[in-house]
């Protein structure tokens, strides 16, 4: 039952992914909408102005798909870390995202890197690897849902595709999985399963074999008049 108390429902479990949402939008539809153009504030690797990226970068995109393919997976995967990781959601949303981005700018090629997906990255991998390492069967359900959702990421971690900052989702899958790892004592765990003797146990000995008082029950008789 205590395990039941650590999953609540609040308001804030879509209310700030929604937030998160409005905000990448309205960054990009004031860069549409006054002509503006904020990729140099994305991540420059190796540059000590490129550093401004590591807070202001997942809130800019390049192009309207670009935007449109992180929306959804940010709504849900953030969701789901504030539902099933409430006593831990702020540290691996703030603290993950800008290690996620110190990491990009200390390994990323010479370029700027934009957009959310370092942050997605992050939150597939601390969700995916939290369920696996807990064993709680609530979060493996999650693991297993996200991966079916969201498994096809794992292969843009490598330079599979030109124009992608896999640097970037490598970085972000790397701090996800050390944070499932550093986290793995706070919240919902496996369930210790306890068993409690009753009457019905007391009629039978430690092999599991009826005991002799039980089976040598007594013979009724019948009186018969002579």
């Amino acid at each position: 039952m205590e395990q039941e108390k650590q999953i609540t429902y609040s308001k804030l479990v879509w209310l700030i992914p929604l937030l998160l949402l409005l905000s990448i939008w309205l960054v990009y539809i004031i860069e549409l909408k006054f002509g503006f153009n904020f990729n140099k504030y994305g991540i420059y690797p190796q540059s000590l102005k490129g550093l401004r990226g590591v807070v202001f970068s997942p809130f800019i995109h390049g192009d309207t798909n670009h935007l449109a393919n992180n929306s959804v997976p940010l709504v849900v995967l953030s969701a789901c870390l504030l539902f099933f990781y409430r006593e831990v959601a702020w540290k691996v949303l703030l603290v993950g995202t800008i290690l996620t981005g110190i990491f990009t700018w200390s390994i990323a090629r010479e370029s700027y890197h934009i957009g959310a997906s370092g942050v997605i990255y992050l939150l597939f991998s601390f969700i995916f690897f939290s369920g696996v390492i807990r064993k709680n069967y609530r979060l493996v359900a999650i693991s297993l849902g996200v991966v079916f959702l969201y498994g096809s990421m794992i292969w843009y971690v490598f330079p599979v595709k030109e124009g992608i900052s896999w640097e970037g989702h490598l970085s972000g899958f790397v701090v996800g999985l050390i944070f499932a790892i550093m986290y793995r004592k706070i919240g919902l765990q496996k369930l210790e399963h306890t068993y409690t003797s009753s009457e019905f146990d007391s009629y039978f000995d430690e092999d599991g074999n009826l005991k002799e008082s039980i089976a040598e029950s007594p013979t009724s008789q019948t009186d018969v008049d002579e």
